[in-house]
């Protein structure tokens, strides 16, 4: 999956997504809305990473969720 499928597959992924990250609240995966810079910004500000460490945590997501 890359990052564009992200958004088109969010509703089937948001459950993973909660299961890698998961002080993201419900709010932030509606907020979120499959947008993956939404993503990296919200694991950024819960996780305290830095915007390099939270893409490449998206990128290997994105990865590993091939479909």
């Amino acid at each position: 999956m890359n990052r564009d499928q992200l958004q088109g597959s969010w509703k089937q992924v948001q459950g993973k997504v909660k299961e890698q990250w998961g002080k993201l609240t419900d709010d932030d995966l509606r907020t979120i809305d499959g947008k993956s810079d939404q993503l990296e910004g919200k694991i950024q500000e819960r996780y305290g990473k830095s915007k390099e460490e939270a893409k490449k945590e998206v990128d290997a997501f994105c990865a590993a969720c091939k479909s």
